[in-house]
């Protein structure tokens, strides 16, 4: 039977992540599974409570639960890694591992699903559910790779470009059945083990935003597909850790994730006219937006915002190799 490794990455909402864990939990009967719970330095007691409740509440007697400090916060990406290298109790590497978010809580059957479809499907390296709001609605999580085509349909917001761009907007209309797509939200995210062995971890330069996009992107460099996969549902909350709902200004580390996925994956020029493209499709925007007076999608500044960073970006010196040592084989390719 495959192993499979489940990590939930906590900040600063023990509450829900116990909630979460209990409903993983459910979800990994009949698997030989571990779940990892990892802390990202959240700095607010979210540690001893779960670390309290996982030694008092009946439900986590004798279940195969492990809570983990990781002692900073190196963010989304960095937080998993950490639990990815953890591996399993008795020290050995997972077939699979599973990445589900704190707010997300699996049907009985999801986790389950993913593990046969990745065993029945040898050319898929990662495997993603069926996300639903807490209202029931399917939720928008398979997307195509971001381009500089789909920065300007993105930003200019018009059903006349968003017509002639259809095959290049990011965001694909929610799947009705299980089928390969370029990357997937990795709320509930499964991989082989294997793949992350060849292509590396997550690159920490993310801190957040990006992340899984880019990892994905590698995995289909090396020749694996990322499958959604219907049958797999699980409920998501969505943005409970980092409050983009209520953004008023993008931070600046979203910033800094879109700028490194472009370079990092397609070169510094490439990312220069992705933010040209980006800028065009936004000033197309605010021109509607005066002629009809409709009011305003993106936060504050934001488009002052995206040129000041990336041109500051185009100049500084690149980051360095940011794929986790420890695997196979890193990416060669970094800015």
């Amino acid at each position: 039977m495959p192993r499979v490794l489940v990590i939930s990455l906590n900040y600063r909402t023990a509450e829900m992540t116990l909630r979460s864990a209990q409903a993983a939990l459910r979800a990994m009967q009949g698997l030989d599974a571990e779940l990892v719970i990892v802390d990202n330095d959240s700095g607010d007691g979210s540690y001893e409570t779960m670390e309290a409740a996982l030694a008092g509440e009946p439900w986590a007697q004798g279940a195969p639960i492990r809570l983990i400090r990781s002692g900073h916060n190196g963010g989304f990406g960095a937080g998993n890694n950490l639990g990815i290298r953890a591996g399993m109790s008795d020290g050995s590497h997972p077939d699979y591992v599973y990445l589900l978010n704190s707010d997300a809580f699996p049907a009985e059957g999801a986790i389950r699903a993913l593990v046969g479809h990745l065993e029945a499907h040898p050319q898929a390296g990662f495997a993603g559910s069926r996300l639903l709001g807490e209202d029931g609605a399917a939720q928008i999580t398979a997307f195509r790779f971001p381009s500089i085509a789909s920065e300007f349909e993105g930003a200019a917001r018009s059903g006349p470009v968003s017509r002639l761009l259809r095959n290049k907007a990011v965001p694909l209309p929610v799947p009705a059945g299980t089928r390969p797509v370029d990357w997937l939200a990795g709320a509930s995210l499964m991989m082989r083990r294997r793949v992350l062995d060849e292509i590396g971890l997550f690159d920490e330069t993310f801190f957040l935003y990006f992340e899984e996009t880019e990892l994905c992107l590698r995995a289909a460099r090396a020749g694996y597909e990322t499958h959604y996969v219907r049958e797999s549902e699980v409920m998501h909350i969505g943005s409970v850790s980092t409050g983009m709902k209520r953004w008023t200004r993008v931070p600046g580390f979203w910033l800094d994730s879109r700028w490194h996925y472009f370079s990092k994956s397609h070169g510094r020029g490439y990312a220069a006219l992705a933010t040209l493209s980006h800028a065009s499709g936004g000033l197309l925007w605010r021109l509607r937006r005066l002629i009809q007076r409709k009011p305003p999608a993106d936060p504050a500044r934001f488009l002052r915002d995206l040129l000041s960073h990336d041109l500051r970006a185009l100049f500084r010196p690149a980051p360095g190799r940011a794929v986790p040592a420890g695997t196979a084989r890193a990416e060669a390719k970094v800015e």
